[in-house]
């Protein structure tokens, strides 16, 4: 499934509030919307879909095929949720290790959310990429009962990070939501919250780069259909793994991408809609369908899937070019 993010703003170390939108911002999630809006228009309202993948369509009830949530009847509206991020640095000695704090909040009440579904065998999905593109993380962050979401996480390194955070509150739908953080050497005490509308990420200087990679225990290939990727159309990116004895489901899913903008504005996270085995069974072929870059630029595209119980990890760096 394709989906963009929802912008909330920029932050500073500790609590984040919201800075004025980019134009480019706006242009981006215009497109997105009305991308959704066309997916979604021609489902008749007694047809059972799954929130998370909405091309997964049943005529009854039942389960999704790529994610296992359960159908629902027509089209539930996401409400756009709050969220707050704290960081700490919990010991002077390690001032690498960060714990980040997750508060969500529901924008009717108020008041923080409880109450998750469960998505991909998770009830939250946090993604980390640094403003160089060099540090990539997919994590799953925990909590207590009747506490927030919560994260360690090891900064190779301070600067500009971005997050996407996605998850599912049961009453209002599955949401993607990104912010910025500026991460510092500071020490465990909070540092007073401000407004950060310079700390926006940056555009990376990035090649395209769709050689093949060698990852923890398979070899990856990439092929592009069309071979110009064009900004706003849609195109089928088609991740070859070699061996592909002992390709394993991965979080409920047979791989995960994300892909990112260079200026990091852009975050698409996505599955695979189909696996294809090679004739011969050589290679196991990874397809995703109706995959929309919305900007001309660079994107970093990672991909994570699972081979005889070791999690892999390929990257590639993709043109977007002008329709023109």
């Amino acid at each position: 499934m394709f989906r963009i993010a929802i912008i909330l703003g920029a932050v500073i170390v500790c609590w984040f509030y919201a800075a004025a939108p980019d134009p480019r911002v706006l242009d981006a999630l215009q497109m997105s919307a009305n991308t959704a809006g066309s997916r979604v228009a021609d489902s008749p309202e007694e047809e059972f879909y799954c929130p998370m993948e909405p091309d997964v369509r049943a005529p009854e009830p039942g389960f999704c095929s790529r994610c296992g949530m359960r159908l629902i009847k027509g089209l539930k509206d996401a409400k756009p949720y709050l969220l707050n991020i704290g960081v700490q640095t919990p010991s002077v000695a390690d001032p690498e290790l960060k714990r980040i704090t997750l508060e969500v909040r529901n924008p009717a009440t108020g008041k923080p959310e409880r109450d998750f579904e469960v998505v991909h065998e998770k009830l939250y999905h946090l993604f980390v990429v640094s403003q160089d593109l060099s540090f990539f993380l997919h994590t799953h962050p925990e909590r207590r009962r009747g506490e927030d979401f919560h994260a360690d996480i090891r900064f190779p390194k301070p600067g500009t990070y971005r997050v996407l955070s996605d998850f599912y509150p049961r009453d209002g739908g599955p949401q993607l939501i990104k912010n910025t953080l500026m991460i510092s050497e500071a020490g465990p005490a909070p540092v007073k919250a401000a407004r950060c509308g310079a700390c926006a990420p940056q555009s990376m200087p990035i090649k395209a780069d769709l050689h093949s990679k060698e990852s923890e225990n398979a070899h990856v290939e990439l092929e592009l259909a069309p071979v110009r990727i064009v900004a706003g159309q849609k195109a089928t990116l088609t991740f070859r793994i070699i061996p592909d004895d002992g390709l394993e489901p991965y979080l409920g899913a047979m791989a995960h991408m994300l892909a990112a903008s260079s200026d990091l504005i852009d975050m698409i996270h996505n599955h695979p809609s189909q696996a294809l085995d090679e004739p011969g069974g050589a290679a196991k072929d990874l397809v995703f369908n109706s995959m929309l870059f919305p900007r001309e630029g660079l994107y970093r595209v990672w991909i994570q899937f699972q081979r005889l119980g070791i999690v892999n990890t390929a990257a590639f760096d993709i043109v977007a070019g002008s329709p023109r």
